[in-house]
């Protein structure tokens, strides 16, 4: 029988350690955690609506998806799951929400709490509300969002039904609640940091009933305007 010794071998199987073998399971749970920070980040973030202050566009227990990026990169400023703060908000590229975005942001009586409101005004606006009715720069409003459960009062009701006026200063926004007798929003708290902006409201992807104990499957994908 010849000899050929450029015939090509069989690659022999190599055996891996559990050693080894634990390595790359740990390296793969690693990045998968990395990427999904990364991702919660700077790309997207899910929340759950825990209140009624933006019915009926979110409900309880509407779970939502937030883009990250439509206002700008917001470098983090705290320490993941800790909250605590390290540095003040640095925000490259950063772009001013327009009227009528749904937003998350960060609650400024307390940061460590998120809020989700629409923007009413921006700034420059000269904004002012009369018996529940919104008017900027003078000219009224039309918001097919407002909700109302009660009828202006006769005497002025400040700061719910009658508000302002008063412009809107640079770098912040007037934030309210679709749900407007049920809101706690800037008309009790003030202006909002523009910086303190979180992210956009895109989409409802899961909602759930928790009082009668069922999935509101038609709210699915209902997209967030």
């Amino acid at each position: 029988m010849e000899n050929n010794p450029s015939k090509d071998k069989p690659i022999q199987g190599i055996k891996k350690s559990s050693k080894s073998i634990f390595r790359e399971y740990a390296e793969a749970i690693f990045i998968a955690l990395l990427l999904a920070l990364l991702i919660r980040t700077f790309i997207i973030q899910a929340f759950k609506i825990p209140s009624g202050s933006m019915k009926n566009t979110l409900l309880i227990g509407d779970h939502i998806l937030v883009s990250k990026f439509a206002y700008g990169i917001h470098i983090p400023n705290t320490i993941p799951f800790l909250n605590i703060k390290l540095f003040d908000d640095i925000i490259f590229f950063q772009k001013v929400p327009k009227h009528e975005d749904i937003i998350v942001f960060k609650y400024p009586k307390n940061e460590n709490r998120d809020f989700i409101k629409r923007v009413i005004g921006v700034p420059g606006d000269l904004l002012e509300v009369r018996q529940q009715k919104v008017y900027i720069n003078e000219k009224l409003i039309l918001e097919e969002h407002a909700r109302h459960t009660d009828a202006p009062q006769q005497t002025r009701l400040v700061p719910r039904d009658d508000f302002g006026p008063i412009l809107v200063p640079p770098g912040h926004l007037f934030m309210m609640g679709d749900n407007r007798e049920n809101s706690q929003d800037s008309r009790f708290w003030g202006f909002l940091e523009i910086n303190k902006v979180k992210g956009k409201a895109l989409v409802i992807y899961w909602s759930w009933n928790s009082e009668d104990n069922w999935v509101r499957s038609d709210r699915f994908g209902q997209i967030l305007r």
